[in-house]
Formats: structure tokens, C-alpha cells, sequence
């Protein structure tokens, strides 16, 4: 949860925020059902969440749902268990509008002056990219290459060898295939940015602060320097990773299978540098409801 004193036009500076680390890959079934231990992990995140709300006496709440819970067969149960949590609907968002959201935190966070944009994000369940000269993405789109996703179903140990890599690298350009599809004639972007603790965990390993106006950090990541860290990254026990650079505990497991999706989206597009933008989907989130609702009404 991240809570904010938002205001339309001002900043969302953010007064407190919560975690609850909820790794929903390791709960599903199968047929991607969330495990009865999943949902539990799942409410008491949300209890967690509102128990902070009631804290800091927030006056609206905006909740949101993503792929984990879009994609999962017993996901509106799951929901309705959430909404009687918390008094209120959920917003499921579908992965274009992840995008959408996304590409608006990106946007504001540059200014028109960046030119066109292309974002791209990496979270669990899915990989957005979006691209635009406006506050809304001329192309939006999601594909299920999310980096828990990936490496739940290609890569479930953590560590690779170079023949598991490659395998891993040809699944993940198949998921990829109708972005690239639908990016391959669109204008060259003025600025790429990338969001999500994955690209953010990346970029201090393999990539440098860069100086920018403020006291926000700066990262910037080539994708020769990414390239050369996947397979030492992918050679390392997950335990041992957290004395890397930027390799928080709960990544640990998945960083190898997001970088190779990190690394194949980045050469696909042609990408050679990325800059890591600190805003991603909550913010956006948070910025689209106070451009049609203020502080007044729910919803997007």
C-alpha cells in the first residue's frame, strides 16, 4: 500500500508505505487456480494494508488488482473476499490498461518535453509496453512475461546453465511475439524508460546513476552490460544473490528469468539504454483517479 497526500495538480508525495510480499507464482495450481495457502497470504496482506489505512485515517482508498488475480480461474471469489475486506469494489485492471496506467505516471514524471515515449514494464505476472506522444499510449499492450511467471514455468530452480538459457530465451521471445508485432513500424522514441523493482534491481547491477535536476536517483542500463551479467547472474545459488547490487531478498528467485525478459524485449525493440523511471503503475493509478475524481468519487 502506498499511501499519498494527493491533491489534483500536486505531487503525490508518498507519507507511508506498506509491503507484504505475496510470491503468487509458488501458489497456483496447474490450471492457474491460487492455492487455498495463496488466498490466506493474499487476505492477510490486504488486512495489513487497512489496518495502515486506519492508521494514518486515510479518506479514500484506491484499490487495484492485476494479472495475479485477473488470470487466476477462482480470482473474482478471491476479489469478493478482498471487497468485503476492505468495504468497497476492486478495480481489476486488464494488462492494456496496466500499460496505460503506467505510461501516464511515466509521462508525467518526464514532461512533454521527452518526446515520444516508450515504457516498458516488467512485473510478476506480466511485461507492458507502451509508447506515445500524449498523456495516452498511441499502443498499449501486456503479454503473460512477467518475471515470476517466467521463471514458475521455464526456469523453476533459479540458476541456469547456457543450454537452459537458451531454451528460456526462445519461450520468452515467443510470448513476446505480438508486441513485437505491433511495435515493429512505430516511430523511433525520443526517450525509453522502463519501470517495476525488477528493471530498478537490474539497473543496479548491471547499469549507473546517472545526475538528473532534484534528489531523485537516476538509472540508466545498456543492454550489452545487462547481456553480460544474465549468465553469472543465472549461475549464482538465489540465497547468494542477495549480496549483489540491488538484489533484494524476495527477487532473488526471479531476477534471472526477468532479466532474460528484460534483455529479449530490449533487443527485439531495438533498445539499446533504458532510463528507470521512479513512478510505475500505483502512481499512475493515483494520478488518473484525481483527474476524474479528486478527492470526492472512486474509480478510473
Amino acid at each position: 500500500m502506498l499511501i499519498v497526500d494527493a491533491a489534483p495538480g500536486a505531487r503525490p508525495e508518498p507519507e507511508a508505505s506498506s509491503r507484504s510480499v505475496v510470491r503468487m507464482m509458488q501458489y497456483l495450481k496447474e490450471d492457474g487456480t491460487i492455492r487455498k495457502s495463496g488466498v490466506k497470504a493474499i487476505l492477510a496482506a490486504v488486512d495489513q494494508a487497512m489496518k495502515l489505512a486506519e492508521q494514518y485515517e486515510v479518506s479514500q482508498v484506491v484499490p487495484i488488482a492485476t494479472s495475479a488475480l485477473r488470470d487466476a480461474p477462482n480470482g473474482p471469489k478471491i476479489l469478493v473476499q478482498i471487497e468485503q475486506r476492505i468495504g468497497q469494489g476492486v478495480s481489476v485492471l486488464s494488462g492494456p490498461d496496466e500499460a496505460r496506467l503506467t505510461f501516464l505516471a511515466a509521462r508525467r514524471w518526464y514532461g512533454w518535453g521527452a518526446g515520444r515515449l516508450l515504457v516498458l514494464d516488467i512485473g510478476g505476472g506480466s511485461l507492458e509496453v507502451a509508447s506515445g506522444v500524449d498523456e495516452e499510449p498511441d499502443k498499449a499492450m501486456s503479454v503473460p512475461a512477467g518475471a515470476g511467471r517466467v521463471t514458475h514455468s521455464y526456469l523453476p530452480e533459479g540458476t541456469a546453465d547456457s543450454k537452459q538459457l537458451a531454451h528460456l530465451r526462445k519461450k520468452v521471445d515467443h510470448i513476446i511475439e505480438p508486441i513485437v508485432k505491433e511495435f515493429a513500424d512505430s516511430k523511433r522514441p525520443d526517450h525509453v524508460v522502463a519501470t517495476s523493482k525488477t528493471f530498478r534491481s537490474l539497473a543496479r547491477l548491471a547499469g549507473s546513476k546517472v545526475k538528473t535536476i532534484g534528489s531523485d536517483e537516476s538509472w540508466r542500463m545498456n543492454r550489452a552490460q545487462l547481456e553480460d551479467w544474465i549468465p553469472r547472474l543465472a549461475s549464482i545459488e538465489p540465497a547468494q544473490r542477495v549480496a549483489l547490487p540491488g538484489i533484494t531478498p524476495e527477487r532473488t528467485n526471479q531476477i534471472v528469468g526477468g532479466a532474460v525478459v528484460a534483455d529479449e524485449i530490449m533487443k527485439a525493440l531495438k533498445i539499446d539504454e533504458i532510463e528507470i523511471c521512479p513512478w510505475a503503475l500505483r502512481e499512475g493509478a493515483i494520478l488518473r483517479w484525481l483527474d476524474q475524481f479528486g478527492r470526492t468519487r472512486f474509480g478510473f
